[in-house]
């Protein structure tokens, strides 16, 4: 996939073809990106499950089989000039748009099967095995979530259109309209790529949040106790789920992402006021202390892995048993 996305980005330079309304490798790039991320990190999580599993590596190769066919038809169609997507207008386009959807539904359950096997394992400690398995949940919401996509829209179906198109990214505007740069979202209409991506790469955002956690746990204490970390974690998952059920809805209404209404602002700012005050709750030491000298029933516990992580080089975060007393 990253190769791939070499090619794409080279016949993004030399290649001036558009293909509704946007350049026609652009598609192939943002598949290949995409793609690559996703199995690079469904990687990183299988090999924190220990012993390696069978079934996890069968699920793996299914994955990549299933990305690589659906990469190998949208490049396919890119070099003929067609649609990937949506397109039935002949009887191949209609069969590799078939083929498409039934590759999504294998690579869906595959990482499911994953997300079941390491819903069973220990991934670390808790903060990291819960970044893992709630990142890996939203995932595959944010991938059930392009199904919308495949349904037809109100206006094909009034006109007729079924005999060359069945479904759309845009919701109340036809695709290939004004879009935001990078992301080619639409910015006349809804977009049901939004809510696609931003539940897709939960699965990168949590882990990668609580990396950010850890690499401040050095100057400031208490996101040193695996607790603190655990609850941030599961208000960032909160917060993230909160968010893909936000942009569905504002998507599903019509609604571009840049320009919300007064109902999308005010879920917005309710959302954000509900993750700063879980934020504050869970940054508070366990047992109900904010005080940095406030006793609780785990003082003992939290100065002992404090003093580790301070003298011990070899201190891992991911692992505070190993440093602390019974």
């Amino acid at each position: 996939m990253a190769g791939l996305a070499v090619v794409a980005a080279a016949g993004l330079i030399t290649d001036d073809r558009l293909l509704v309304g946007a350049p026609i490798w652009f598609k192939p790039f943002k598949f290949a990106v995409s793609f690559a991320a996703y199995g690079l990190t469904l990687a990183w999580m299988l090999s924190r499950h220990a012993p390696p599993s069978r079934t996890g590596r069968w699920a793996a190769h299914t994955v990549v089989v299933a990305g690589t066919i659906e990469m190998a038809i949208i490049t396919g169609q890119t070099i003929r000039g067609r649609r990937s997507h949506f397109n039935i207008e002949t009887p191949l386009d209609q069969g590799l748009f078939l083929t498409m959807g039934v590759t999504i539904a294998v690579l869906w359950v595959a990482t499911l099967v994953i997300a079941v096997l390491l819903f069973r394992a220990r991934l670390g400690d808790r903060a990291a095995t819960w970044a893992i398995r709630l990142g890996l949940l939203i995932a595959l919401a944010g991938l059930l979530l392009g199904g919308l996509m495949v349904l037809p829209t109100p206006e094909q179906q009034a006109a007729g259109a079924l005999r060359t198109l069945v479904g759309a990214h845009s919701v109340g505007v036809p695709d290939g309209g004004p879009a935001m740069p990078l992301t080619g979202w639409n910015t006349t209409g809804g977009d049901l790529r939004i809510p696609h991506f931003v539940g897709m790469h939960a699965l990168q955002g949590l882990p990668l949040f609580l990396y950010a956690i850890e690499a401040l746990s050095g100057r400031c204490a208490r996101l040193r106790d695996e607790r603190i970390r655990l609850r941030l974690v599961l208000v960032a998952a909160g917060f993230t789920t909160a968010l893909l059920a936000l942009v569905t809805w504002q998507a599903l209404r019509g609604q571009a992402l840049i320009h919300p209404d007064g109902a999308t602002l005010g879920a917005l700012a309710a959302l954000t006021a509900a993750t700063a005050a879980g934020t504050l709750a869970a940054l508070r030491r366990p047992g109900g202390g904010t005080g940095p000298g406030t006793p609780s029933p785990s003082a003992s516990r939290s100065a002992s892995w404090s003093a580790s992580a301070a003298t011990a080089e070899t201190a891992h975060p991911h692992h505070p048993e190993q440093e602390l007393p019974a």
